[in-house]
């Protein structure tokens, strides 16, 4: 019952919000224009203290793309460190460390499933120390097919090369990621880590999504964060998502969403204090073994990893941002209208996330004591209060900040406070068209190779493209994370199952 009443938290604060801001708008109008107009100017500023940062971000990543990683860990040299607060671990050589890395897939078509694995195939890490698992579902035939084929194409080209296929109706898991990865995990300690008595300690796991394309330095810039982080073993790193690897084939909103959605990672990236984990991230394997693999019953298990290490570990964990990008699919379909419907469903599994996570780790919180009160004020408020500002912020600012002139008195209507609330929306609304238009230059920068039909005039629509910012963020921004955090308040079959979203080239 404790556990029901937490999963309301995240609903009940924003149709609470709602509610005040109508109710307001009719009983109190004055007070509600004045609330509105500090709202936009505190938006305002926020915007440009979030663009500082998405600046910052981008140059540490175009940095990194351009470093050799290789030759930095070349230069690095085993000294004395803690991971686990024990005396005695020495720092190991660079070629040491492997990486696992776990692709689940499901309907993905070999074509997409073959570009990541070329991806891969083209890193400048020795191939040695990487061992691949393409973690397949047995309930879907034709992955059989996929599997077998691309095993045979990229044979030797790994030190392991493994195809895992995850049991259907197995007690406890929902059809999901998260059930597929921890299967996997399991046989590919069980069939090769352990037989090849490969220290826990040297592996770190990478977990990609079936379109997740990493860059030749990935594994040596992430080889490299390991090595150097103060708390090694007690710490996730989380590359960048960068949505662009079809960005040429969707349509004007759908790169709007996709390259919003990279540049708010980016912003989190540059605030490494609240930064948990996201999509395709790598975390010590040692630690995924102690704390049981990622959970097999959730939607969001690849946010819920951080939370289950962060309890696990009674707060000793957090997330190292590495600042090199992993580039995946933009959501595109075979009709505009299915690419719409795609996008309003991912970016509602996406707000599932913290439904999901703010009930699992305020309980947690709750019946762990070695967490210090103030790590738990803190992580409860941020978290929070990013899942509310994702349902209301663009609601209060594009819709119901009109509402004091629509519902008020006709006192209200004739006095200067009236009159000048649209002005003043107006003119801060400009000024933070200012941060849009600095982020369409951006994405035009972080556009992969063109194509041979792309001239320079697709330059000028890649801009105008951004005026399309307002209905991103209410009807694929605020109105799905609204609808998640409803249907966590409704319970029963109302939850949402996995959604896996369908690839398209």
């Amino acid at each position: 019952m404790k556990y029901r009443l937490l999963e309301f938290i995240p609903g009940v604060l924003a149709w609470g919000t709602i509610a005040a801001v109508i109710g307001a708008s009719w009983r109190f109008p004055e007070a509600a224009a004045i609330f509105i107009i500090l709202f936009d100017i505190y938006w305002l500023f926020k915007t440009i203290y979030l663009s500082l940062h998405l600046r910052a971000a981008f140059r540490r990543m175009r940095a990194n793309m351009q470093t050799d990683w290789l030759a930095k860990l070349s230069e690095l040299q085993p000294t004395n460190h803690l991971p686990t607060g024990q005396a005695g671990n020495l720092q190991p050589h660079w070629r040491n460390i492997h990486h696992l890395v776990i692709m689940p897939m499901a309907h993905e078509p070999y074509e997409i499933i073959r570009e990541s694995f070329e991806a891969l195939k083209a890193s400048h890490y020795p191939k040695d120390r990487l061992i691949v698992v393409l973690a397949r579902e047995a309930r879907i035939p034709e992955s059989d097919e996929i599997a077998q084929k691309i095993t045979q194409e990229f044979s030797g080209v790994f030190a392991h090369l493994l195809a895992t296929a995850h049991p259907d109706g197995l007690i406890g898991e929902i059809r999901g990621k998260g059930s597929n990865e921890a299967w996997a995990a399991a046989e590919v300690k069980r069939a090769v880590i352990d037989p090849a008595s490969i220290p826990y300690d040297d592996i770190i796991v990478s977990v990609f999504d079936a379109d997740t394309q990493t860059g030749p330095e990935y594994f040596g810039v992430l080889t490299h964060a390991f090595l150097k982080a103060p708390h090694p073993l007690r710490s996730s790193y989380q590359p960048i998502p960068l949505f662009v690897n079809n960005i040429f084939q969707a349509p004007a909103l759908a790169r709007v969403i996709a390259f919003a959605s990279s540049f708010w990672h980016m912003i989190q990236q540059a605030r490494p204090e609240r930064l948990t984990t996201f999509s395709s991230h790598a975390m010590p394997f040692k630690a995924l073994v102690e704390i049981g693999y990622w959970r097999r019953d959730i939607v969001s298990e690849d946010s819920n990893i951080f939370w289950q290490c962060y309890l696990h570990y009674d707060g000793d964990w957090r997330t190292v941002p590495i600042f090199y990008p992993a580039a995946m699919d933009a959501n595109v379909a075979p009709t505009f209208w299915h690419t719409m419907k795609n996008l309003y469903r991912q970016q509602r599994r996406w707000a599932w996330g913290p439904c999901e996570n703010i009930p699992y780790f305020l309980n947690g919180f709750i019946r762990n004591r070695r967490i210090s009160f103030a790590k738990k004020c803190y992580w409860s408020f941020h978290y929070i209060e990013g899942a509310h500002s994702w349902a209301t912020n663009s609601l209060i600012i594009f819709s119901l900040g009109w509402l004091p002139l629509i519902l008020g008195d006709a006192s209200f209507n004739l006095s200067v406070l009236s009159y000048n609330l649209p002005r003043i929306t107006r003119t801060v609304m400009n000024f933070a068209m200012i941060g849009v238009a600095s982020s369409s230059i951006l994405a035009i920068l972080l556009l992969p190779p063109k194509p041979a039909w792309f001239r320079k005039r697709h330059y000028a629509l890649y801009l105008v493209q951004w005026l399309l910012m307002p209905v991103h963020l209410i009807i694929f921004g605020s109105l799905p994370a609204l609808e998640a955090q409803t249907r966590v308040m409704l319970g029963g079959r109302w939850r949402l199952g996995f959604w896996p979203t369908p690839k398209h080239r």
